[in-house]
């Protein structure tokens, strides 16, 4: 089926790696059968379809596709581009409710990356639970943590972030801005965080979650880190604290989960969240520019990054008579 874009959402961490030249995939290759990253190049300029979460409606579809049905809005990932012919069914129960928003859309694959961070921390309900770094991955995993019956302080340094990630569910903020300790404002109050989430890709901001946790506390790290640990000092209060340090990325759900979860089910369980209006992710769009403004937009990102949250990038209906080169002669089959 062909879907033409409505919203494009970026993504403000791993989108910038690229803009900034930090992304390992632009000087190492990743072998996906040995799961190991070796000498070469995954990805070289101009990097085709960047960005993971859009909107679009389907405007043509083969003759024996019926789900989604043609005109329906639906959510999916196919990149920054005006258009995409997809396989129907990566896109079968991604159809937006009739009178929702389209704009809440670009927050399945977002939405996800942070239920899978909460998964991962392996929430009780009582927890005592920090999450660093309220940007919009951040804000929603707090949000989810709340809803999961954790109790939340969140890290962040850009106050108008704390105020937000009150309102989403912190019963307590800090700011890091300040240049003390989370792990002893923390340990004034409590014994220590039974978990922590990272969520800013700073390595320092991990060490301090290392620090936050009580001893045989968890700390999922799952911010995308960039370059050398600096700052991470792994024979301090991780080992004498025997921390348990637990990756979460999106390429997959934690271990003792994948029999029951994948991210297909992270993505629908979120949106359905959405839905019932209890995770309000409108609020978190500041930025909505036309795509031919992409320029400008990563460049504010990339020197204005506090006065943005969720940018997200339109894309307005072509005339009629003035089809892109593209869809004149790919055919749906």
């Amino acid at each position: 089926m062909r879907v033409r874009t409505r919203y494009s959402g970026v993504s403000a961490g791993t989108e910038l790696t690229a803009y900034r030249g930090t992304n390992p995939y632009l000087s190492r290759k990743w072998d996906t059968e040995r799961r190991l990253f070796v000498e070469g190049q995954t990805h070289a300029y101009p990097l085709a379809g960047w960005g993971y979460q859009e909107v679009g409606e389907v405007v043509e579809a083969a003759p024996d596709v019926t789900d989604p049905p043609v005109g329906s809005l639906v959510w999916g990932v196919w990149g920054h581009r005006a258009e995409a012919v997809l396989p129907a069914d990566r896109l079968a129960g991604h159809v937006l409710p009739p009178g929702v928003d389209p704009l809440v859309g670009v927050f399945a694959r977002v939405g996800a990356i942070a239920l899978n961070a909460v998964h991962a921390a392996d929430i009780h309900l009582g927890d005592q639970l920090a999450v660093f770094g309220q940007g919009v991955i951040g804000l929603l995993a707090t949000r989810l943590a709340r809803l999961s019956g954790a109790r939340v302080i969140a890290a962040e340094g850009i106050p108008a972030r704390l105020e937000l990630a009150k309102a989403f569910g912190a019963v307590e903020t800090f700011d890091v801005a300040t240049g003390a300790s989370c792990a002893e404002f923390v340990r004034k109050r409590i014994t220590g965080c039974d978990t922590a989430i990272e969520l800013s890709g700073n390595v320092r901001a991990l060490h301090e979650a290392i620090r936050t946790v009580r001893q045989g506390g968890r700390v999922v790290a799952a911010g995308f880190y960039q370059g050398d640990g600096l700052g991470l000092r792994l024979g301090e209060e991780f080992h004498h604290n025997q921390v348990h340090l637990v990756s979460s990325q999106i390429g997959g759900v934690a271990s003792w989960l994948s029999h029951r979860w994948d991210v297909e089910r992270l993505q629908r369980t979120f949106m359905e969240l959405v839905y019932r209006e209890e995770v309000d992710v409108a609020r978190l769009v500041t930025h909505v520019l036309p795509a031919t403004q992409a320029a400008e937009a990563y460049e504010l990102l990339d020197h204005h990054a506090a006065d943005v949250l969720q940018l997200v990038f339109s894309f307005p209906d072509p005339p009629d008579d003035d089809c892109p080169e593209e869809s004149q002669h790919q055919e749906v089959t």
